[in-house]
């Protein structure tokens, strides 16, 4: 792969070398490869194959997580989040014991490693608040909390140029990776001034279904706001907000 210099970039194929725009500029690559029949049927591709397969369902995992806390990634989430989290969702999936290769799934992996995930690596949930905070997931009562102590905003919380309040979010998922299903319940703080008052206890009880069997995340997050004559405003379209996969039981 090479990238493209000069003052007209190109789009397209020519001579063999297929010229594309991409996120890091104007990249340049040969035209060819191995052809999706040989890929689909010769022996020698089996491990392609099951890689390959591997890899689609580390995609539809990723993207039923993403489709359960939409609305909280519309908010706080990078250009590379998806590519990321299929990244993440590829190790679950190598972490199962129980199938074959080729046939290992997210439901038989090892959940629990996407704990720890940031949403958004321009504004990280581990490097914005630095408040304590406990997180619990009963499953028998299908509660996911999130409660942080008061805690003095100035102190406790980066904040990024411009930001005059902020809100502490949380969302409580259970997904059906199986059937591609999910419930999901989010909560929210009040939009609180970022200043020098302690805050008062922040609890965050997401409820989903009671006794389930299903893999449950709890996502944890900040939102940014600047007021303006008395508005209310969201900081730069969420660019630094921070969401973070904080607690996962894959049961």
């Amino acid at each position: 792969m090479a990238k493209q210099k000069g003052i007209i970039k190109l789009d397209g194929t020519i001579g063999g070398i297929t010229f594309y725009k991409s996120q890091d500029g104007y990249l340049a690559r040969e035209k060819g490869g191995v052809s999706a029949d040989k890929i689909a049927n010769d022996p020698n591709f089996q491990r392609t194959r099951e890689n390959g397969e591997e890899f689609g369902r580390a995609g539809k995992a990723g993207k039923l997580l993403r489709t359960a806390i939409r609305a909280m990634l519309q908010n706080a989430s990078d250009s590379r989040m998806v590519s990321r989290l299929t990244a993440e969702m590829m190790k679950v999936i190598q972490e199962d014991v129980t199938n074959t290769r080729g046939l290992r799934n997210v439901i038989d992996g090892e959940a629990e490693l996407l704990e720890g995930f940031e949403f958004n690596i321009n504004g990280k949930l581990g490097t914005t608040l630095y408040a304590p905070y406990a997180t619990t997931i009963d499953r028998a009562t299908g509660t996911l909390t999130a409660n942080i102590p008061s805690f003095v905003p100035l102190n406790m919380i980066a904040a990024p140029g411009g930001s005059t309040h902020f809100k502490i979010v949380s969302a409580g998922a259970e997904i059906d990776f199986e059937n591609e299903t999910f419930v999901m319940d989010a909560q929210a703080s009040a939009i609180l001034p970022w200043d020098a008052t302690a805050t008062a206890v922040i609890n965050l009880a997401n409820a989903v279904t009671a006794a389930s069997t299903h893999p449950l995340f709890l996502a944890l997050g900040i939102e940014f706001y600047q007021q303006v004559n008395g508005q209310m405003y969201p900081l730069k379209n969420g660019a630094f907000n921070a969401l973070a996969l904080v607690k996962v039981d894959g049961n």
